[in-house]
């Protein structure tokens, strides 16, 4: 079997030190403490409360720090409020993960979606990695002119890979990647991962409240805010290939693809009842590669060994490794290589288990 793709480490968690007893004085002293953090807290609260309500009785949750304007600048931040919705945490981590692992190989580890990306060094990376191609760079800046020099070089060959040209585009530029807005750092890697097919599923109809914040002349604040959609619904997961057949019903006669579903049920149940399994779904109950596997083996005649893949797979992981596994025995038995890698079926591309399924039904529909 092919050597597993190498993935990033994962941070361990460790286990917090049990509190030390304290004394009585330990006590008073803590108490005292608690008491001070507790005012300034306080006076924090009443200076942002006077930033915010003057005229604006529904003023956005924003951190002070995130205030810091020159005259007549205005800054785009999410709302805080939105970064604590699940769907946005996942498709942080979700982007987070890919680049990790993308980048494993060059020891690489993102944490931080903005405050490791916003300098370009590891948009650099990414991009040589997505590309195959080496960026005419400094490997190391530091200075705040060098890194948004870099950044501009960066984001130019971004813009050309995916639009053609290296004109500036809406979604993000210099300005908005290098002061950490999120909101651009995530447009701009939504846009990757769907143009190189990455392997992984993004939450679809992900949208956050975005604040706009202006400081005008007199040094007064004002803002706006609008939703900002960062994904919308895909149904072209799987990797970029040659138009087929199941492009033009996906596109064209989604009536007759009811039809091919229908059929390629029929003949794969045909075979797993032999052995008391039975197919209902076709768009999610091959996902985990044990049908697929159990399938290769009945339609050759052959035992697949219990020990060669995951009967019962708990993770992402083992899910892959499952799919691949079925995808080598089908070489193995003289079927061209599938036109969908192990990670676009794991995800529930359906297009992609189509194109599978179907591979197997040409050869042996004739199979008794």
């Amino acid at each position: 079997m092919s050597s597993p793709r190498p993935k990033s480490p994962r941070t361990p968690v460790l286990p917090k030190k049990d509190d030390k007893e304290e004394s009585f004085w330990d006590k008073i002293g803590t108490i005292g403490r608690k008491k001070r953090i507790k005012e300034v807290q306080e006076v924090q609260a009443e200076g942002k409360y006077a930033i915010d309500s003057p005229g604006s009785p529904t003023a956005p949750e924003i951190p002070p720090e995130d205030y810091s304007l020159l005259d007549n600048e205005e800054r785009a931040i999410i709302e805080p409020r939105s970064l604590e919705d699940p769907r946005v945490k996942e498709l942080i981590q979700v982007l987070i993960d890919w680049v990790n692992d993308e980048l494993a190989a060059q020891r690489i580890i993102v944490k931080d979606i903005s405050e490791d990306l916003y300098d370009g060094q590891v948009l650099q990376k990414l991009l040589e990695k997505l590309t195959e191609t080496k960026l005419d760079v400094p490997e190391v800046t530091q200075s705040e002119e060098g890194q948004r020099q870099k950044l501009a070089v960066v984001l130019r060959a971004v813009n050309r890979v995916l639009y053609g040209t290296s004109k500036p585009v809406q979604k993000w530029s210099v300005d908005t990647v290098h002061s950490k807005t999120v909101v651009s750092i995530l447009h701009l890697l939504v846009s990757l991962a769907r143009h190189f097919r990455a392997p992984i599923r993004l939450p679809e109809n992900v949208s956050v409240k975005v604040v706009v914040v202006k400081k005008d002349a007199t040094n007064l604040l004002s803002h706006r805010t609008y939703i900002e959609d960062l994904t919308t619904t895909y149904d072209d997961l799987g990797m970029k290939c040659e138009r087929d057949a199941f492009d033009a019903l996906f596109d064209h006669a989604p009536d007759k693809l009811q039809v091919v579903k229908k059929s390629l049920i029929t003949f794969v149940n045909k075979h797993l009842t032999k052995v008391n399994l039975e197919v209902m779904d076709l768009d999610t109950q091959f996902h985990d590669g044990v049908y697929l596997c159990l399938l290769m083996g009945l339609l050759e005649g052959f035992f697949v060994p219990l020990y060669d893949f995951h009967l019962t797979p708990q993770d992402f992981d083992q899910k892959v490794h499952n799919v691949s596994f079925a995808f080598e025995l089908m070489q193995d038995v003289g079927l061209a290589k599938p036109k969908a890698r192990p990670e676009d079926i794991v995800n529930l591309d359906l297009k992609s288990t189509l194109r599978v399924l179907y591979n197997l039904f040409t050869k042996y529909k004739n199979m008794a």
